[in-house]
């Protein structure tokens, strides 16, 4: 039977390609079909990748376009890494094991350590490893972030404590994204939680490859009798821990309390506290080393286009500026004028006076530094009279803030004078101190009329501020100013002064006797459970041995030290 030949394929005029029929296969029967050469490329197109063929003779599917994610966040060159997977699950079980959810301690560092450990393992696997400036601030807002988290070993303050835990998680994200602007800066905290969902198709690829990996000589009988062998060497461990553990408990009562003090009350509290645990802060770590094997681009054009006109910024500025001046000069008269002025004021007294004030400048503060910041993006600087105007309005409307700043410092110094220290005063105030360092950053940024390191300086001296205001321990703080008003004026909240940590106790120990019943009493009662090791925190062990000293009697009536 002869041969059909094939029809030609091609553009008319040109020469198919000859294809010789297929050799038939040993011992007769037809012979085995195959496929084509593929067409040659025409001159100027250029060559495009085959389609995966598709099974049971179906239609391949068209490749699909790269989208707007995979432009801006493209995923992983790799599946997970089997040593960033063991590290993530370790840092899970570790937290789950040492993480106190009620208190500052220790916990919270040893987690921290973990985490950041995990990361660190991910960041050296990643396929495109970061440069040295990059890892640099990496390694900086890392640090950060634990300094943060180590504030709950050594300070008692709860209130302290939530901050900085906030403030290291937005420390903590920074640190694993390549934000550099604005933009890229407030993005970065929000980008954690996403990658953590992102990432659990790419955890599961590394542990789906791990299983169909090849198998080594010896077979996969080997491996299960490996993984046999593994299992019996854990019960076994199991086993003698139990047994020798329990004779040790029977044989020593001093033991048997060391061993009920790190290990804690199996219930179903207790597990279902460490399963919440493990899940949120194995997913966090999760978030993070994926983020650091696939960085995403957060940071957006810093080109000039669409700038506004001379007038269209200049005047609302200028503008501005006058009723700053207008302002300022009135406030020179209150910084001056002292409690006189006060008391003249329509009849204000120093509580309306510096609380009617206060918030309205702290606002006032902080739309200046987004007006401050609009204009510098916004406002053109090709001429040398464009860049002469922003140095002189926007410096100018940064220095009579800066004189706004210390005049809602007076305020506030004039209220806690006459009703006393309390924690929102302080952490007010050690606001208002961080504002006047940014806008000092500000001028600085102006006059150099470069601007791209202000973002981060501003994000890192946040975290400067608030690690500041840990080292001054806030708490103890405010009791010995409050002490020392009383020793002057014979005035003393004892309530108040009940609601502070143990962070306090040295200082309400200066009382005299009546006074200290009622300011410690409450703090006694606290601290008489001890601390777990996850729970370990160097003020509360320090109020401890102080109370133990000088024990805290019943106290009596504390009308007397009220006021």
């Amino acid at each position: 039977m002869s041969e059909i030949p094939a029809a030609p394929v091609g553009p008319p005029g040109s020469a198919a390609p000859v294809v010789p029929p297929a050799p038939a296969p040993p011992g007769g029967g037809a012979p085995a079909q195959q496929a084509p050469p593929p067409a040659p490329a025409s001159p100027g197109v250029p060559e495009q990748q085959p389609a995966a063929r598709a099974p049971y003779g179906l239609s391949p599917l068209p490749p699909r376009p790269s989208g707007f994610l995979q432009r801006a966040w493209p995923a992983p060159g790799q599946a997970a890494d089997q040593a960033v997977l063991a590290g993530i699950i370790a840092a899970g079980v570790i937290a789950a094991a040492s993480l106190p959810l009620d208190r500052p301690g220790i916990g919270w560092l040893i987690t921290g350590v973990s985490a950041a450990a995990a990361t660190a393992i991910a960041s050296r696997r990643a396929t495109a490893p970061a440069g040295r400036v990059a890892r640099a601030e990496r390694i900086g807002w890392g640090t950060g972030a634990l300094a943060l988290l180590g504030v709950g070993t050594v300070r008692a303050a709860g209130w302290l404590f939530v901050l900085c835990v906030l403030t290291a998680c937005v420390a903590a994200s920074l640190a694993v994204t390549r934000g550099r602007t604005v933009r890229g800066l407030a993005l970065g905290p929000l980008m954690v939680p996403l990658a953590a969902g992102r990432a659990v198709p790419w955890a599961v690829r590394g542990l789906v490859d791990r299983r169909q990996a090849k198998p080594t000589p010896g077979g996969g009988g080997e491996q299960s009798a490996n993984a046999a062998r593994l299992v019996a060497t854990i019960a076994v461990s199991v086993v003698l821990l139990v047994m020798f553990g329990s004779l040790f408990v029977t044989a020593d009562p001093a033991f048997a309390r060391v061993l009920n003090n790190v290990l804690p009350d199996i219930s179903a509290g207790t597990v279902a506290r460490w399963f919440f645990v493990f899940l949120v802060v194995g997913f966090g770590t999760l978030g993070a080393a994926y983020l650091v094997s696939a960085p995403p681009t957060l940071d957006g054009g810093t080109s000039g286009a669409g700038r506004v006109r001379r007038l269209e910024w200049v005047l609302p500025l200028a503008l501005l500026d006058s009723l700053f001046v207008a302002f300022v000069l009135v406030q020179l008269a209150v910084l001056f004028g002292g409690a006189r002025h006060v008391l003249r004021t329509a009849e204000l007294t120093y509580a309306e006076y510096a609380r009617g004030g206060f918030w309205q400048l702290l606002v006032v503060t902080a739309l200046t530094l987004v007006v401050i910041m609009s204009a510098a993006r916004w406002a053109p600087r090709d001429t040398g009279t464009d860049r002469l105007l922003i140095r002189a309005l926007l410096g100018g409307l940064a220095v009579l803030t800066l004189v706004i700043v210390a005049s809602a410092l007076y305020r506030m110094r004039v209220y806690e004078e006459a009703y006393g220290f309390t924690r929102l005063r302080v952490f007010v105030s050690t606001v208002e101190l961080w504002l006047g360092a940014v806008f000092i950053m500000v001028l600085v940024a102006g006059v150099r009329l470069a601007a791209g390191w202000l973002p981060r300086a501003i994000s890192a001296s946040s975290m400067v501020a608030l690690f500041g205001l840990a080292v001054l321990n806030p708490d103890r703080f405010i009791a010995d100013r409050n002490i020392d008003r009383y020793t002057e004026i014979g005035r003393l909240d004892t309530y108040y002064l009940r609601t502070l940590s143990a962070d306090a106790v040295p200082a309400l120990d200066r009382l005299p006797a009546g006074a200290r019943e009622c300011a410690l009493v409450d703090l006694a009662d606290e601290l008489s459970a001890p601390d777990g090791w996850q729970d370990y925190n160097l003020a509360r062990t320090q109020a401890r041995h102080l109370l133990a000293d000088r024990p805290v009697m019943v106290a009596g009536s504390c009308r007397d030290y009220q006021g």
